[in-house]
C-alpha cells in the first residue's frame, strides 16, 4: 500500500538522542574521516584504526540494544550518522552500513540469545566485522537461483558453493550465507547460516578491483564442504529466503542514507569550488547555468534525505516499509548519481583529476543503484506494492 503523509505525520523535529548522534557523527566524519578519503580510496583500505574508532562510538551497532553490544538507538538516528560518514567517505560507510544493516540486524531479528551472545555482540562493539552473502556468479537479482547448497550431515550441514560480489568478504570475521537445501521447494528451500570465517573450507577467492568504493573489499567467498553446527542455522531451515528479503528492505535505507551522504558531498564540494572559482572576470557561481545545477542538486538532495528519513520512521514504528525503502534507494541513488555527473561538471577539467574529490564522488555514486537490489528491481518491488491495493 502506498505510503501518505498522514501515515508518518510529517514530524521532522530530531529528538535530543537524534542529534546527539548526528553531531558525533559529522564531527567524526569530519575531523577523522574526511582527511583520509583520498588515501582510503587510492590505497584501497581502510586504517584499522579509523574503524576501531567508530565502533568506539557505537556506531558499528548504532539499532543494536545495548544488552547485545550496541548503541541502543533507532533506525533515524542510523540514517543520521550513515549520511555523515558517506558524506566524508563511501568507502568507509558502505562498510559501516554492512555490518549494521545485513549482518546486526538479521541477528538481532532472527537469531537465538545464543547467536546473539555469541556473535551478535562483538559485531555490534566492533570487534568482529560481519558481511553478507547472497549473490552469486550466476545469480544476483533473482537471488532464488542460487546454486549454493546446504547438505545435511550428522548434527549439522555441509556448505558447498561460491558467493560473489560479497561487501567485507575479504576482512570480515563473520559471514551470514544463503544455501539452497532442498532445491525442488525453490526460494522455500533456502536457509541462513551464521559461520565463522576461520571454518575450514572457507576460502577467499578473487578480490575484485572496482570502479568506486575502492577502500572496502569486495571479494569471492568461497565454501568447500564448509561444516556448520545446527547452532549456525538463523531461523529455520525454510525461512532463508524470508530473512534475506526482510534484511534487504532495511539495508536499502542504509544505501539510500549513503547515496544521500555522496549526494550532500557533491553539493557542498561544487558549491565551495564555485564561490572561489573564476571565469571571464567573475567567480563562476554567479553563472546561471552553474546556479541551476547547484539548485537542482541541493533540493535533490533534501528530497532524498527525506524519503530516507520517512523510510526509517517507518521501519522504527514497526510498520511496513517495504516501498518506503525501496523508494527512497530508488530515488537516493538516481539523485547521487546525478549530482556526481554536475559536481564534476562544475570542477571543470578539475573534475576529473584524482587530486580533487569530484571524481571520486562520481565513481563511489554509481553503485548505490546496483548494489543491495538495483534500480530495476526497486521499481519492481514499487510495482508490488502498488498493485497489492
Amino acid at each position: 500500500m502506498a505510503v501518505t503523509a498522514a501515515d508518518v505525520g510529517f514530524d521532522l523535529t530530531l529528538t535530543d538522542e537524534q542529534e546527539l548522534a548526528q553531531r558525533t557523527a559529522r564531527e567524526f566524519a569530519t575531523e577523522k574521516v574526511l582527511p583520509h578519503a583520498t588515501e582510503i580510496d587510492a590505497k584501497a583500505a581502510i586504517p584499522k584504526a579509523l574503524l576501531a574508532e567508530m565502533a568506539s562510538l557505537g556506531f558499528m551497532g548504532i539499532a543494536v540494544p545495548e544488552r547485545w553490544g550496541g548503541a541502543g538507538l533507532d533506525t533515524v538516528s542510523a540514517v543520521l550518522v550513515m549520511e555523515e560518514i558517506n558524506r566524508a567517505c563511501a568507502s568507509t560507510g558502505v562498510v559501516m552500513s554492512v555490518n549494521n544493516s545485513l549482518v546486526c540486524q538479521p541477528l538481532l531479528r532472527h537469531g537465538s540469545d545464543t547467536q546473539k551472545e555469541r556473535w551478535l555482540r562483538p559485531l555490534a562493539s566492533g570487534k568482529l566485522l560481519g558481511c553478507f552473502a547472497l549473490s552469486e556468479p550466476a545469480s544476483g537479482s533473482d537471488a532464488a537461483a542460487m546454486r549454493t547448497s546446504a547438505k545435511r550431515d550428522g548434527q549439522g550441514w555441509l556448505l558447498s558453493g561460491t558467493k560473489n560480489f560479497i561487501t567485507n568478504g575479504a576482512s570480515a570475521d563473520v559471514v551470514i550465507v544463503f544455501a539452497q537445501t532442498d532445491p525442488p521447494k525453490g526460494h522455500r528451500g533456502i536457509a541462513a547460516f551464521v559461520v565463522d570465517k576461520k571454518t575450514k573450507g572457507l576460502t577467499v577467492g578473487k578480490v575484485e578491483h572496482k570502479l568506486g568504493i575502492r577502500g572496502s573489499d569486495t571479494a569471492q567467498l568461497i565454501f568447500d564442504g564448509v561444516r556448520v553446527g545446527d547452532e549456525g542455522l538463523l531461523g529455520e531451515a525454510s525461512a532463508g529466503f524470508r530473512i534475506a528479503l526482510d534484511t534487504l528492505d532495511g539495508g536499502r535505507i542504509g544505501i539510500a542514507a549513503q547515496a544521500v551522504g555522496i549526494g550532500r558531498a557533491c553539493l557542498e564540494d561544487a558549491l565551495a569550488y564555485a564561490k572561489e572559482r573564476e571565469a571571464f572576470g567573475k567567480k563562476i557561481a554567479e553563472f546561471q547555468a552553474i546556479q541551476e545545477m547547484l539548485a537542482n542538486m541541493a533540493t535533490e538532495v533534501d528530497a532524498a534525505r527525506l524519503l530516507t528519513w520517512r523510510a526509517a520512521a517507518l521501519k522504527d514504528r514497526g510498520e511496513d516499509h517495504v516501498m518506503a525503502a525501496a523508494q527512497a534507494k530508488l530515488f537516493a541513488s538516481d539523485v547521487a548519481v546525478r549530482a556526481a555527473r554536475d559536481c564534476v561538471q562544475i570542477f571543470g577539467g578539475y573534475g576529473y583529476l584524482t587530486e580533487f574529490p569530484a571524481e571520486r564522488h562520481y565513481r563511489d555514486a554509481k553503485i548505490t543503484e546496483i548494489y543491495e537490489g538495483t534500480s530495476e528491481i526497486m521499481k519492481l518491488v514499487i510495482a508490488e506494492e502498488l498493485l497489492k491495493e
